[in-house]
């Protein structure tokens, strides 16, 4: 697979993470289409005049900024715009959920130009999961298109524009797992995965980096990357249940890099057996409440468990997210927010607002390839 990791100009674009250069991209990136000038670049990230130029002509020359027209300036002389080129780059995100793939390819403003979703089993084994992962991931690096513009490898696949370079694949799944070494652990439900090296694996079967990560982590980071401030809660509710926490505007993995494990929090002693080995944890509380259709139990758990977080974080946001959060929303919205709102009544305080999370999570695992080279660092 060595043409997915082509380079633009010969340009290493995995090099260019040293921290003024990430500090010039990040600004590029957020002034959008309408771009920057070198002037405002150096106001807003301390650089001298002459150390913004340097950097932006090596980001010309490489392909990664473009002029986006003048601007008038009050000495007198027009100033050159700057801006990002979107498609001087790409990553892969896979979200790899316990029974479904789906795999995004997006460019370097996080826009998704294509996408790839499939049934997959968890529980099939190391080998035949990587190999599905790795086959996604080559279709959409070579940019199949069909003859009509309507895409070669299936229905479910966008167009995408031919690959300039591609920098990486993130790949987030359900934890636990350890994120800096990109080695499950016991996965619920899999126990078959402790141990297991996913990110050398798919690193080694595709040759470009790799990136593994909590689904909730990825979500979360996605999330702050599109512009969630301050410190708020991602709580997904699939065919699991999990927490991705943004503190202070930075992902929280913890010393062991898990944090989050937000399902398996006991809230009934004698309750209903759960996939972890203990008993009345939320997830399978959650979990047995969807099973039967009680959607209003389903909320009132979370609401319960995520007023656990709120007390012990003191986070500003509670945003739901998932695929069965997704089949109703507004239950689930209202059901949380309504035990929410009654523990705030009770303090005397105001109650954590709680909103529907935009955004996929495969999306957030594109992220995790792409955050570095914009200087986030809790990538």
């Amino acid at each position: 697979m060595a043409d997915v990791n082509r380079t633009n100009g010969g340009a290493n674009l995995l090099a260019l993470r040293s921290h003024n250069t990430a500090l010039v991209l990040d600004l590029l990136r957020g002034a959008g289409a309408e771009g920057i000038s070198r002037l405002e670049l150096a106001e807003r990230t301390g650089l001298t005049p002459q150390a913004v130029s340097k950097i932006t002509a090596r980001l010309r020359e490489e392909g990664l900024a473009a002029e986006a027209g003048h601007r008038a300036s009050t000495g007198g002389k027009r100033r050159t715009v700057l801006r990002l080129v979107p498609g001087a780059g790409h990553a892969v995100g896979v979200h790899l959920d316990r029974d479904a793939l789906r795999a995004v390819l997006v460019d370097l403003a996080g826009t998704v130009v294509a996408e790839r979703c499939a049934a997959l089993a968890l529980g099939a084994g190391a080998e035949a999961v990587v190999e599905a992962v790795a086959g996604e991931v080559e279709v959409l690096a070579k940019g199949v298109r069909g003859g009509d513009g309507t895409g070669a490898a299936g229905a479910d696949t966008v167009a995408a524009e031919p690959l300039s370079a591609l920098l990486g694949v993130g790949v987030a799944l359900p934890g636990p797992l350890d994120h800096s070494r990109g080695v499950l652990h016991r996965v619920t439900g899999f126990p078959e995965w402790d141990g297991f090296p996913l990110r050398d694996a798919l690193a080694r079967r595709l040759g470009v980096p790799v990136v593994v990560d909590k689904d909730t982590n990825a979500a979360a980071l996605g999330l702050a990357v599109a512009g969630e401030r301050g410190s708020f809660a991602y709580l997904h509710l699939g065919t699991g249940l999990g927490a991705g926490l943004v503190v202070d505007g930075a992902v929280h993995r913890g010393a062991r890099t898990g944090a989050g494990e937000f399902g398996h929090q006991v809230v009934q002693l004698d309750g209903p057996p759960c996939g972890c080995g203990d008993k009345g944890c939320v997830e399978a509380l959650c979990l047995a409440a969807v099973a039967r259709g009680d959607l209003a139990e389903a909320a009132r758990v979370l609401g319960i468990a995520a007023g656990n977080l709120v007390a012990l974080l003191d986070i500003d946001l509670v945003l739901l997210g998932g695929r069965t959060v997704a089949t109703a929303p507004d239950a689930f919205l209202r059901g949380v927010a309504a035990v929410l709102d009654e523990r705030a009544r009770r303090a005397g305080e105001q109650p954590v607002p709680v909103r529907a999370a935009p955004g996929e999570v495969a999306d957030g695992a594109a992220q995790l390839v792409l955050g570095p080279l914009f200087g986030r660092a809790d990538a």
